[in-house]
C-alpha cells in the first residue's frame, strides 16, 4: 500500500498525523498529571506526618515538669495552639490561593503562644517574663517586615507552584506550626515550667547573644531593603555593609539570637526538658539546609552564576558566618 493511499485512508477514518499525535500524547499527559498529583499527596502526607511526629516527641519531652491547666500540660496546649492557628489560616489561604499572610501568621503565633503559655502557667519570674518579651519583640519586628515585603512585591515567589497543590500547601502551613513550636520550644519549656530558678551568668550571656544577633538581623534586613529600593540596583546583588562580611548576615543574626534564647532557658530545664535545647540546632538546619540559604544560593547562582563579579564575591565572602571579607586573588 502506498504512503499516499495510507494517508487518504486515515483521513477517511477522520484521523490526521496531528490528531494521531494528540491521541497518543493525551493519555500520557493525563497519566503524568495523575502521577504528579499522587506524588504531591505522598510528599504532603509524609511531610505532615514527619513534622507532627517530631512535634509529639518535643511535646512529650517539654511537658515534663510543665505547669498544668485544665488537666493538660501547658507546654502541650501551646503546641496544639501553634498548629490549630496554621490550619485555620490555611483554609483562607487555599480558598484565596494566597500566601500573603503566611509569614505574618507565623509571627503572631509566636506572640500568642508564649504570652498564653506564661499566663496559663502563672509565670511571673524574671527569666520567664524576659524570655516572653524578647520573643515578642523579635516577632513584632520580623512578621510585619516580611508581610510588607511580600505585599510590595505582589507575591512570594517560593509559593508560585506550592499554592496550586492542596497537599503541598497544607504541608507548608503545617511545617510552619512545627517551625514555631520547635524554634521556641526551649524558651516555652522554661516559661511553662512548674519550678523557678534564680538568674545567673548563663542568663546574661544568652541575653548578650540575643541582643547581638537581633541587631545583626535587623541591620542586614534594613541594608538589603535600602539596596533594593534603589532603581539603579535592579537585578544586582548586594555586597555592601554586613553583606560584605557574609552572604546571608540576616540568617546568621537569627541563628545567634535563638542560641541566646536557648542559653537563657537552659538553667530552668530539668530531665527530659533538656531535649528542647534542640531548638537552635533546628534553626541552623532549617535556615541552611531546608530553606533560607540553600534556596537563595540556588537562585543567585541562576541569576549571576556567569557573572565574574559574583563569583569573586562568593570566593571572598563567607556564606553564613560574619567574617571580614577575604582579599580577592588576582584570578578573582
Amino acid at each position: 500500500m502506498s504512503k499516499g493511499h495510507s494517508r487518504a485512508k486515515l483521513r477517511t477514518w477522520g484521523f490526521t498525523s496531528v490528531s494521531l499525535k494528540k491521541l497518543l500524547v493525551w493519555p500520557l499527559a493525563e497519566i503524568w498529571k495523575a502521577s504528579q498529583a499522587m506524588n504531591d499527596w505522598t510528599l504532603g502526607t509524609l511531610g505532615i506526618a514527619g513534622s507532627l511526629a517530631v512535634a509529639v516527641l518535643i511535646a512529650w519531652a517539654g511537658s515534663s515538669y510543665s505547669a498544668v491547666a485544665a488537666g493538660w500540660p501547658v507546654f502541650v496546649l501551646c503546641g496544639l495552639f501553634a498548629y490549630l492557628v496554621q490550619w485555620i489560616m490555611f483554609v483562607h489561604a487555599w480558598v484565596q490561593r494566597t500566601e500573603h499572610y503566611y509569614d505574618l501568621t507565623g509571627s503572631i503565633t509566636y506572640i500568642v503562644m508564649v504570652v498564653s503559655g506564661a499566663l496559663l502557667a502563672g509565670a511571673n519570674d524574671p527569666r520567664s517574663l524576659l524570655l516572653v518579651a524578647l520573643i515578642v519583640v523579635w516577632a513584632l519586628r520580623l512578621g510585619p517586615f516580611l508581610f510588607m515585603r511580600v505585599r510590595k512585591a505582589g507575591e512570594d515567589r517560593r509559593f508560585r507552584s506550592i499554592k496550586q497543590s492542596f497537599p503541598i500547601f497544607l504541608m507548608t502551613w503545617t511545617l510552619q506550626g512545627t517551625w514555631v513550636f520547635i524554634t521556641a520550644c526551649c524558651a516555652l519549656a522554661a516559661i511553662t515550667s512548674a519550678q523557678s530558678v534564680p538568674i545567673g551568668t548563663p542568663f546574661w550571656l544568652g541575653l548578650a547573644l540575643w541582643a547581638f544577633g537581633f541587631v545583626i538581623e535587623v541591620t542586614a534586613d534594613q541594608q538589603k531593603t535600602a539596596f533594593r529600593a534603589n532603581p539603579d540596583n535592579a537585578n544586582k546583588f548586594i555586597t555592601s555593609g554586613l553583606w560584605a562580611w557574609s552572604r546571608h548576615p540576616n540568617y546568621f543574626g537569627e541563628i545567634v539570637l535563638w542560641l541566646g534564647i536557648a542559653i537563657m532557658s537552659y538553667p530552668a530545664l530539668v530531665g527530659w526538658q533538656l531535649l528542647t535545647l534542640i531548638s537552635p540546632l533546628f534553626v541552623v538546619v532549617l535556615l541552611t539546609f531546608i530553606s533560607g540559604v540553600r534556596m537563595l544560593e540556588n537562585r543567585a547562582e541562576k541569576a549571576w552564576g556567569e557573572d565574574p563579579a559574583y563569583q569573586a564575591y562568593k570566593r571572598s565572602t563567607p556564606v553564613l558566618m560574619l567574617w571580614p571579607p577575604r582579599a580577592k586573588t588576582a584570578s578573582g
